[in-house]
C-alpha cells in the first residue's frame, strides 16, 4: 500500500539551509534515508556542519548516544543533482521564498521522482494550490511548514491545496508523526495561519522602531517581559532573515489586498542595504 511510509523509504530534501538541513536531520533521526541536495557542495558541507553540532548538542545533554549520532549522521546523503531523488517516495523542498524558484524546483521534480511520490512545500507563504497547479500530478503536492529550528519545534504545519488528495494528506500526517512531530492543518490562504498571525506583529514592531516609538531593545524587552515572549520580534525577525520577512509581508498584501499587511518601509531598506539579519551579520542588530 502506497499510503503507508516505510522507514526504509527515501525522503529527499531541496536545500541544505537552515530549514532543509533541519528536515533532514529530523528524517534521518527517524530512521528514513535522507537525501540533500543544494547547488553546490559548499553549501551542503555546511548544511552537514550544522548537523552535526545540532546532534552533539544532543549527545552533551544526554539525549542520544555517540552510536545514535553516528547512524543517523551515516543515514543522510548530499548531491548537487536533483536526478538523485529517482527513487524518492517523497520530498520535501526548502529553497528560497520565491514562487519562481519553488515552481521550477517542483516541476523538475514531478519530472523525476516516480509517480506516486509526494512533493511537499516548506513553503512559509505561498500558495500551495498555485504551486500544484504548474505540476502534472496536484493531487500529491502539499504544504509541510516546519518551524524554525527544525529539530527542536514541534509544529509542522499543513497545508491543503484546492486539488490535494485524502491520500496525500494522510501520507503528511504519517510522516510528520514519524518524526516527532505534531501536524496542524490549515487552509491554503496567504501566510496560513503561523505567519498570517506572526508577520503582521513583527511588520508592526518594526514600525514602532521607524516611528521612533522605542529603541529595538525596549522594543523587544516589552514584548519579551510583558508579553512572555521568548525572543522579541526584531530579534526574531533577524533569526528568521528579513528578505524572509519582506517576502511573506509582500505574499500577504498582494494576496489579501488589504493595507494593514503593508511592508514597512524600513523593512525594505534594510533588505536593500543586503541587512538581513543574524544570517548577513547584520539585522537589527549586529552579530
Amino acid at each position: 500500500m502506497e499510503n503507508k511510509l516505510k522507514v526504509s523509504e527515501i525522503i529527499g530534501v531541496v536545500g541544505a539551509g537552515t530549514m532543509g538541513n533541519g528536515i533532514a536531520q529530523v528524517a534521518a533521526r527517524a530512521g528514513y534515508t535522507a537525501i540533500m541536495r543544494d547547488v553546490s557542495e559548499e553549501f551542503l558541507q555546511r548544511g552537514l556542519a550544522a548537523i552535526d553540532k545540532s546532534l552533539q548538542r544532543d549527545v552533551d545533554k544526554e539525549r542520544l548516544d555517540a552510536p545514535g549520532k553516528k547512524s543517523i549522521l551515516e543515514r543522510i546523503r548530499t548531491t548537487t543533482d536533483l536526478e538523485a531523488f529517482g527513487e524518492a517516495s517523497f520530498v520535501i523542498e526548502a529553497v528560497t521564498e520565491n514562487l519562481a524558484v519553488k515552481t521550477e524546483v517542483l516541476q523538475t521534480l514531478d519530472r523525476i521522482t516516480p509517480p506516486h511520490a509526494i512533493l511537499a512545500s516548506n513553503t512559509s507563504s505561498i500558495s500551495i494550490t498555485k504551486l500544484a497547479a504548474a505540476t502534472k500530478r496536484p493531487d500529491k503536492v502539499i504544504g509541510m511548514h516546519f518551524m524554525n529550528p527544525v529539530p527542536v519545534m514541534q509544529l509542522v504545519e499543513v497545508i491543503r491545496g484546492m486539488a490535494t488528495s485524502d491520500e496525500t494528506y494522510e501520507r503528511v500526517r504519517t510522516l510528520a508523526e514519524k518524526m516527532d512531530k505534531i501536524a496542524l492543518d490549515c487552509q491554503d490562504s496567504p501566510g496560513f495561519v503561523s505567519n498570517r498571525v506572526l508577520m503582521p506583529m513583527i511588520n508592526e514592531a518594526i514600525f514602532t522602531l521607524y516611528e521612533g516609538v522605542a529603541t529595538r531593545e525596549s522594543i523587544d524587552g516589552i514584548m519579551k517581559l510583558g508579553m512572555k515572549h521568548p525572543m522579541g520580534p526584531l530579534t526574531l525577525a533577524d533569526f528568521i532573515g528579513l528578505d524572509v520577512c519582506l517576502a511573506i509581508m509582500n505574499v500577504l498584501y498582494e494576496g489579501l489586498g488589504d493595507p494593514k499587511y503593508r511592508p514597512c518601509p524600513l523593512l525594505k531598506r534594510y533588505v536593500d542595504a543586503g541587512w538581513l539579519g543574524k544570517k548577513s551579520g547584520r539585522g537589527f542588530y549586529e552579530y
